[in-house]
């Protein structure tokens, strides 16, 4: 039996509604998934009408969107769709969670402090998250999120390298079925600091978190200096990589395999991914969006669901 997948359409602004309703009538998608999407039936019907394609799946209609939406309120109502649809999975109405693209700016404006989706369903999950970002030939797990770069330092540990590392280990096992994963974790300077010429954070704080790691059995390695790890784990030397700050990863990432490469919640109860990127404010409702990355967020739901 093909998994259901909840969906939140995203923001009713950006480009969510647009690569979904695109998404949904891909061959494959309507094979390896059941889709039951969370937002405005109105939003998804003229998506589908700008891209010439019909649109068939559920929807479970949340709220009541006025035709032309404010920004607080498509931001308010991206925030339900998603609180909507993580509820129906974690009722085991759904096997997996895929969300459509939301404005982080738009979803403050009603709730101040919101800084994604990832924190977001940490919080209201009540479990300790990372970020993955999943390619064909490369993924990365994230240390820090969503920080200003001069908050990083003052922000990693040994403790959340140790448990991010050993998170992703943990994932790769039981969702990708990788016995053995090979986990590289990047320094925070230059050339992993260069024998601290450039910073000591690699001696006090990721070699004593890759220590703990290979105590717990799991085979990870570093601190690398990033520059030269990205390439040899893209050629398959390692099954994840740990970076230490969110450009460090979501660069590389994006760089290799943008269309393919998918956002995943890692340390949840439940399956969550999304596309990686955002609402694209300058090409919505123009009918130019690519709705590759969308497929590929739910292709991946559905076969990390059907492997759960």
């Amino acid at each position: 039996m093909i998994p259901a997948v909840a969906i939140s359409m995203g923001d009713p602004l950006g480009i969510g509604p647009e690569v979904l309703a695109l998404a949904l009538t891909d061959l494959e998608v309507r094979v390896r998934l059941d889709p039951v999407v969370f937002g405005d039936r109105a939003t998804l019907q003229r998506a589908a009408e700008l891209r010439k394609v019909p649109f068939e799946a559920r929807v479970v209609q949340v709220g009541n969107l006025p035709a032309r939406p404010s920004a607080r309120e498509a931001g308010a109502a991206a925030l339900e769709y998603v609180n909507r649809a993580s509820r129906a999975v974690i009722a085991r109405e759904a096997k997996a969670l895929c969300t459509a693209p939301l404005s982080k700016a738009r979803v403050a404006l009603g709730a101040p402090g919101f800084m994604g989706h990832t924190e977001h369903l940490a919080r209201t999950s009540g479990t300790p998250t990372a970020m993955m970002l999943a390619g064909p030939r490369l993924r990365v797990v994230l240390a820090t999120n969503h920080l200003a770069l001069h908050d990083v330092p003052g922000k990693i540990s040994a403790a959340q390298i140790a448990f991010v590392t050993e998170l992703a280990c943990r994932e790769l096992r039981d969702r990708w079925r990788i016995a053995k994963p090979r986990i590289a974790v990047c320094g925070l300077n230059p050339h992993a600091g260069e024998g601290g010429i450039f910073g000591d954070e690699e001696a006090r704080v990721v070699a004593p978190a890759i220590e703990q790691s290979r105590v717990a059995g799991i085979d990870a390695s570093g601190p690398h200096p990033a520059d030269g790890l990205f390439p040899r784990a893209a050629r398959g030397d390692f099954d994840a990589v740990v970076a230490l700050y969110h450009d460090q990863g979501l660069i590389p990432a994006k760089l290799l395999d943008f269309n393919e490469t998918v956002n995943v919640t890692l340390g949840l109860p439940f399956v969550r991914t999304s596309p990686d990127h955002g609402t694209a404010d300058d090409i919505a409702w123009q009918a130019k969006a690519d709705a590759r990355p969308m497929i590929s967020a739910l292709l991946l739901a559905a076969k990390l669901a059907s492997s759960a």
